[in-house]
């Protein structure tokens, strides 16, 4: 192939560290287990936990049909999604699969079943609680708009929730969703 008269074109692209795959990531084998199901459970395309280790931060990623990506300082390595790990379960939130909404990243306008917004801002706030200490939770489903998830993050130790739609990010008030559920019980 004759050299090109773009200088920018001959120069070859860095490579990419390989991805191992692995059968376990230890002390996140919880974690992952605990995501998958979050994942299953409620439809999400995509379930994320922050999880402070001793001496680093791990990022737990659970796609939709993709392998489970675990990232540690930086290294990343791959579990296949379907994998048993031999692992402790944790509890899952109380969550349950909603249609798609309906929503517009402009002015953060969501449209969904009456109070499904607020299941899932509940269920993500408890996934965080129940990764602890100052953990962060972040679940993404798909709406009607192709290419524009909504995704809700939750800190366990922070009671504002941040909901995001695309690219666009909107601080909930303090204190919503209310999980009335309890009350409601009684």
């Amino acid at each position: 192939m004759p050299p090109s008269d773009d200088p920018g074109t001959d120069v070859p692209e860095p490579e990419e560290a390989p991805i191992d795959v692995v059968a376990t990531v230890g002390a996140l084998d919880p974690t992952v287990m605990l995501l998958r199901e979050f994942l299953h459970r409620s439809g999400a395309i995509r379930a994320i936990a922050a999880v402070e280790l001793e001496d680093d931060m791990a990022i737990v990623d659970v796609g939709r049909l993709l392998p489970v990506e675990v990232t540690i300082g930086a290294r990343i390595v791959h579990l296949p999604h379907a994998l048993q790990l031999d692992a402790a379960v944790l509890m899952v939130p109380e969550v349950k699969q909603l249609p798609a909404f309906d929503v517009d990243p402009s002015t953060g306008e969501v449209s969904s079943p009456l109070g499904g917004l607020e299941h899932y801002a509940i269920a993500v706030r408890q996934l965080a609680q129940i990764l602890g200490e100052s953990n962060v939770a972040i679940a993404s489903w798909e709406t009607t708009t192709e290419d524009v998830p909504l995704s809700i993050t939750a800190r366990a130790t922070e009671d504002v929730l941040v909901l995001s739609i695309g690219e666009e990010d909107f601080e909930m008030e303090p204190g919503w969703p209310v999980d009335t559920r309890a009350t409601d019980q009684e």
